[in-house]
């Protein structure tokens, strides 16, 4: 059983077929034993897969900064509800809980949570699976800068091989079982972009 860490959108202004993957989501990592990690919101996606988990029967960690709390929009259902005095904190704490993380289509909190934890792993400085769940193509423009970025020298191919790119549900869960590809830490003459 892996503690799977969900980074999605928390914005209420979403077409409703993220809210429905979400929920799917939350199913099948209950259906294929693992526990959810989120970052402790009841709202949009994020509120949608921890319902999802805990109508399933699975256990869900939430992780939320102090001020958001405050907004009201924590979920106060969880079956732990982390704390913490800010965000930076509120990552380490979700990252730390973690043995796997799977992005789903959200905003600039999801993309900056999803490159932090692609970028550790391509400095091997984790080997938790990284995963992008995208079954309507929505970070396609971040999939073509990147790759674009590596043609230009400026990302390391090897950078490309520890996320995953996966289109349906039922991948994303296989994935979670891949172990994660080897990445050799940066020789000293290497070039330091990642």
């Amino acid at each position: 059983m892996a503690a799977v860490c969900v980074y999605c959108s928390s914005s209420d202004a979403i077409d409703k077929k993220y809210i429905e993957l979400a929920a799917e989501l939350g199913a099948a990592l209950v259906e294929d034993g693992h526990s959810l990690v989120t970052g402790g919101g009841a709202v949009s996606m994020m509120g949608a897969i921890a319902r999802s988990v805990r109508s399933h029967g699975g256990h869900t960690l939430g992780v939320i900064p102090q001020a958001l709390l405050e907004f009201e929009v924590g979920d106060r259902e969880a079956d732990e509800l982390v704390v913490t005095p800010d965000m930076r904190t509120r990552k380490a704490a979700m990252d730390n809980a973690s043995d796997a993380f799977i992005a789903l289509p959200g905003g600039i909190g999801t993309l900056e949570e999803l490159l932090e934890v692609w970028t550790a792993a391509s400095l091997a400085m984790h080997a938790k699976p990284v995963i992008v769940l995208d079954p309507f193509g929505d970070f396609a423009p971040l999939r073509e800068m990147v790759d674009s970025l590596k043609h230009r020298g400026f990302v390391r191919p090897t950078a490309l091989n520890v996320i995953e790119w996966t289109t349906t549900v039922e991948e994303a869960i296989k994935a979670i079982h891949r172990p994660a590809p080897e990445v050799f830490p940066l020789e000293h003459n290497e070039v330091r972009d990642v």
